[in-house]
């Protein structure tokens, strides 16, 4: 079996080699690059990398051996951009982020509906005021992609007594949605929403899909989830209609740019809750076992699990 040189790009290095050389998979060397300038000298013997895509993106054009990367991440969007080589095999992390998104939205959403912030104001005012609220059973879930994310949000929101709405490209059905609609479709499903929950990739068809005219059809009561990718969201408008009310509330863990600024004014935003980037984690032994399974199979020469089409974006 011939060798291969893997070059650890990642801020969890240290875990992932220990992780690597504990699996013991053939004719794997490991090698890892705790800075630009650790990877400089190492990049060019490289023929896989796994770690973060931002990480690799300086080092592109001088990784002439490379011939697959694996993301650390589920988005790899900053290795797609226009004159960017594909000349490679690409691939991220999928179907472990289900059960954390699911914990995010519902953690959120139940705190939001039940008032939990204001009780617990009230607490330390001392102050017994109950408040009216509504119960999720019957409420519409529209979730804006159907892959493995959101179709654990779909059943969970399922389990609340939800109707569950699913949008992808094709509005082929898939398991755990009620109905499934295609893209085109938005503009007479929005207004019927009272949930809606972005896990989109970010492609060319995806950007600003919730532009100032898709958030005016709205509900003024909607809660709107945005977890896949900032650039979904126009927030210039989104910025418009939170000032206006014209939201119930919003809650953000990605945005289009990252970190935010702290001039940024979605900071000063009423009904909107900032998170920074965090709603669901891709661990080291998580990627250590996707990785393991894609390696045998990229040594016998099959196809990868989870491989990117850059053309699409995701």
């Amino acid at each position: 079996m011939s060798t291969h040189t893997l070059l650890l790009l990642s801020r969890d290095n240290p875990d992932y080699q220990q992780r690597l050389l504990s699996a013991g998979l053939p004719g794997l060397r490991v090698q890892r690059a705790d800075s630009l300038a650790e990877a400089e000298p190492l990049i060019a013997g490289a023929d896989l990398v796994l770690g973060e895509p931002a990480r690799l993106l300086p080092l592109l054009t001088r990784a002439k051996a490379l011939k697959w990367m694996q993301s650390t991440y589920a988005g790899v969007e900053v290795l797609l951009g226009d004159g960017l080589r594909q000349d490679y095999q690409l691939t991220n992390v999928r179907g472990i982020f289900g059960p954390m998104m699911s914990e995010y939205v519902f953690g959120h959403l139940l705190s939001l509906t039940r008032h939990l912030p204001l009780y617990r104001e009230q607490q330390r005012q001392r102050i017994w005021h109950p408040l009216p609220y509504a119960t999720l059973d019957g409420r519409t879930l529209l979730i804006l992609g159907t892959g493995s994310i959101g179709q654990h949000l779909a059943t969970t929101g399922q389990h609340f007594g939800m109707q569950v709405w699913g949008v992808n490209r094709s509005g082929r059905e898939v398991a755990g949605f009620d109905e499934t609609f295609q893209l085109q479709a938005l503009p007479r499903l929005l207004p019927q929403a009272d949930v809606i929950v972005s896990v989109l990739p970010a492609t060319r068809e995806t950007f600003h899909l919730l532009d100032g005219a898709q958030l005016a059809r709205c509900k003024p009561s909607c809660i709107l989830f945005s977890v896949g990718r900032g650039s979904t969201i126009d927030t210039r408008a989104l910025i418009q209609y939170l000032r206006q009310g014209q939201l119930g509330a919003a809650v953000l863990d990605v945005f289009e740019q990252e970190p935010l600024p702290a001039s940024h004014p979605l900071w000063e935003m009423p009904n909107l809750i900032i998170t920074p980037h965090n709603s669901a984690w891709s661990e080291p032994g998580q990627v250590v076992r996707i990785f393991a399974r894609n390696y045998l199979r990229y040594v016998e020469g099959e196809a990868l699990e989870f491989l990117v089409d850059m053309q699409q974006g995701y």
